[in-house]
């Protein structure tokens, strides 16, 4: 059964998300990447609470490439460590799913 999934990440910049998220769709990693600017985060980091402006990306993907996307992206962020979360769906249209695995099938073109 194919099956899809999201990858939730951040960026510190919309253009470091976009650099990225193009690199994802032009390797085929991904269908789709959705591109969130002016998200406002606070954290815990190296012992201190900090505040960031950031940019959250949703990538959709088919569920066997989410080791390469969660490699890609960690190899092209800027962050140490960056926010990495895989997240199964449960449903999707089927309209849809044909798309996005038509649209990360290596070799194949996307319709």
């Amino acid at each position: 059964m194919q099956r899809a999934i999201l990858v939730y990440t951040t960026f510190s910049t919309v253009v470091e998300a976009e650099r990225v998220g193009e690199a994802l769709v032009e390797a085929r990693l991904a269908a789709c990447v959705n591109i969130l600017p002016g998200m406002i985060s606070h954290y815990r980091w190296e012992g201190e609470i900090a505040r960031a402006e950031e940019a959250v990306m949703l990538v959709k993907t088919r569920a066997e490439l989410g080791e390469d996307v969660r490699a890609a992206i960690r190899a092209l962020h800027s962050y140490a460590t960056p926010m990495i979360a895989v997240i199964p769906l449960a449903s999707m249209d089927g309209d849809t799913l044909a798309w996005l695995m038509a649209a990360t099938e290596r070799g194949e073109p996307a319709t």
